[in-house]
Formats: C-alpha cells, sequence, structure tokens
C-alpha cells in the first residue's frame, strides 16, 4: 500500500486557534484533561454490570429465563466497560498515572480482545485514516458488507440492508475466535505498533495465555458449577456477546457510516486533500449531542468529532469541549457532522447502508 500523506500546512490555522481555545479552556477551568471522579464512579457501575450478573448466574438458584436475562445485561455491562473505561485507558486517557491507564486498559483481556491489536488497530490506522479504504480496518467487513463506495460491489450487498444489523452482533465474538489471531500474524509482520514495537514472542504468549484464561472463566467455570447442558453454556456466551457486538457496532457506524461523513481516497501519490484535523471533520459525525444517557452510556463516544481530534483527552470532557470546536468549525466554514437524536442517526446510517448496497453507475466520461 502506498503511504498516506496528509497537507501539511493549514492555511486557515483551523487547529492552531482550536487547541489554544481548548487548553485555555482547561487552564481557565483548572482542571486536568484526564478522568476524574464521574469517570471512576462510571468503571464501577461498568464493572458492577459485567461481572456481578455472572457471578449471581454461578451461584445463585435461579431459572433459566433470569439467566437469560442476566446475560444480556452481562453484554450490556461488557460493552459499558469497553467504551468507558478501556477505551480511554488504552488512549491513555483515563488517568495521569501511567499504571492506571495500563491496568484499566488491560480490561481489554476481559472482553475477550487484545491491547496490542487494539492500539493498533485502533489508535493507529482507524484515528490516523479515519474513514480511508484499505487504511482504515473499521469499515472493512470484508465481502459481506459494503461500508465505502471505493469497496468493489457485489450481488449480496443489494440484501445488505436487511441483513447487515444481523452481523453487527458477532463482532466481539470474532474478537474471541479468529480476529485477534489474524490481526497479530499481520501488524507484527508489517511491524505496526502504537509507540515503541513490541516483542512478538511475548505479545504471542499474552495473546494464547490470555485466551486460555478467558475461556476457562466464561466457558469452563460455568459448565463445571452449573447444571446446564454444554450447548446451552455457549448459547449464553453467544448471547453475551452478541448484546455487546451490536451496541458497539451501531455506535461506531453511526459515527462514521452516514450520509453527512465522506470517505475520501488519497491520490497517486498517497497525497490527501485535507490536513490531519480538517479530515476528521470531514470523516467523523456526532449523534444525540442532548441524550444524557446516550452520553453516559457510550462513554462520549456520540462525541466523535471531539474525540477524534482530541483523542488523548478523556470523554467527560467532551460536551464542554464541543461547543468550542463547533464554534471554530462553523468561524471557518468547516463541517461539523451531528445528528440532533440517536433514532435520526439510526435512520441515516441504514439509509447509508441501503445506499452502499446499489449497483453503482458507470462514470460517464
Amino acid at each position: 500500500m502506498k503511504t498516506i500523506h496528509f497537507r501539511n500546512i493549514d492555511k486557515t490555522k483551523f487547529l492552531k486557534t482550536l487547541n489554544k481555545r481548548v487548553n485555555d479552556y482547561f487552564k481557565e477551568n483548572n482542571i486536568k484533561r484526564t478522568g476524574n471522579w464521574k469517570l471512576y464512579l462510571k468503571a464501577i457501575i461498568m464493572f458492577t454490570l459485567y461481572i456481578v450478573p455472572f457471578l449471581l448466574i454461578l451461584t445463585v438458584d435461579i431459572s433459566i429465563w433470569v439467566k437469560l436475562i442476566l446475560t444480556v445485561i452481562i453484554g450490556i455491562g461488557m460493552a459499558g466497560v469497553g467504551m468507558n473505561v478501556m477505551h480511554d485507558a488504552n488512549h491513555e486517557s483515563f488517568s495521569k498515572r501511567k499504571w492506571v491507564n495500563q491496568l484499566m486498559g488491560g480490561s481489554m483481556y476481559i472482553l475477550a480482545g487484545n491491547v496490542y491489536n487494539w492500539k493498533v488497530q485502533h489508535n493507529v490506522l482507524h484515528h490516523t485514516y479515519t474513514n480511508i479504504k484499505n487504511y482504515d480496518e473499521d469499515i472493512d467487513a470484508g465481502r459481506i458488507i459494503r461500508f465505502s463506495e471505493h469497496t468493489k460491489w457485489l450481488r449480496i450487498h443489494k440484501f445488505q440492508k436487511y441483513y447487515s444489523i444481523f452481523l453487527y452482533g458477532l463482532l466481539t465474538i470474532n474478537w474471541a475466535i479468529t480476529t485477534d489471531i489474524k490481526q497479530m500474524r499481520s501488524y507484527l509482520k508489517r511491524k505496526l505498533s502504537y509507540g515503541k514495537f513490541p516483542n512478538p514472542a511475548a505479545e504471542w504468549t499474552k495473546l494464547v495465555i490470555s485466551k486460555i484464561i478467558y475461556y476457562l472463566i466464561w466457558i469452563a467455570l460455568p459448565m463445571a458449577v452449573l447444571d446446564i447442558p454444554w450447548w446451552g453454556i455457549l448459547i449464553g456466551f453467544f448471547i453475551m456477546h452478541y448484546t455487546a457486538g451490536i451496541i458497539l457496532s451501531v455506535v461506531f457506524q453511526l459515527a462514521h457510516v452516514v450520509p453527512s461523513t465522506e470517505m475520501p481516497e488519497p491520490d497517486e501519490s498517497g497525497n490527501m486533500e485535507y490536513t490531519w484535523a480538517i479530515h476528521q471533520l470531514h470523516t467523523t459525525a456526532n449523534f444525540a449531542p442532548k441524550n444524557k444517557l446516550v452520553k453516559f452510556y457510550t462513554g462520549g463516544l456520540n462525541y466523535q468529532v471531539e474525540h477524534h481530534i482530541f483523542p488523548h483527552i478523556s470523554h467527560i470532557h467532551y460536551d464542554k469541549l464541543a461547543q468550542i470546536v463547533k464554534k471554530t468549525a462553523s468561524e471557518f466554514n468547516l463541517p461539523y457532522n451531528e445528528y440532533k437524536t440517536m433514532r435520526r442517526a439510526i435512520k441515516e446510517h441504514f439509509k447509508q447502508i441501503a445506499k452502499l448496497g446499489e449497483k453503482p453507475q458507470p462514470q460517464l466520461a
């Protein structure tokens, strides 16, 4: 693949102006950019949603239907930990203390993922090359779903507006089974890393051990403790992951695969039209900014514009930063993509999925 080059000179001075205003905000209010008691309380709530229902399933004599409900709650907690704790920590914004970020970032292992893979895939590829085909893996669903107008169209895509939502739920279970192995093989071969390149043998060892522990806890332990057939345990495991997968996938799609966002391509030399920061404005969208429940549960990921420009600032500040970013973008006549409600964002996403599923018309010379 060609090397991507974003425009180096911002003649409008957009980012310089925006950075000054954001820096002034933190300085004038005498607050730190990382998390505070609100984030720590949220972490406790999300871990409780994730762990307590599992303990109840293992230790309390309850009906199978209650167990199924608790399994769904575990999935909700799983997504909540990912969005509120793991995400901030692996962006090094959960705490000013490195060891706290490493500890909380390590929650990725109990979500069936791998920290090294996630940092490369998310911090490096997605945040750098947002919505650029073949570089941002978040818009690459293989052949089954067409997320970009630059992806080859197949007949099956005519029906993706019907089946895509059902495939979204497979996100985290793919982490648990195949994705981490494929990604680690690819990233280590390509010498990719977020920071210092790690020891490959150490990373493979960490992956294998973490997967074994994960399966022992979430599959072997319930099989040993519960009077439920093995296939019942696997169904519960699947429901947990499917719930989390649906939530995480939809939250991502609403921010990047909607009509208002662009899917730009580099020219033949790998040059992009905009600077990196302005590229983020063109490729990212916010949704439901006034919805307190959405803001609380999604870890501020409904403020994707702010998150993409300031990934090292904790999400608890995004609602305030949004006012600054929106005002500055308007002053510089730059886009600020935003859907007022989650319902509208979901509607627009599936409208975009339907459009991308249509057979492209030949370009006129």
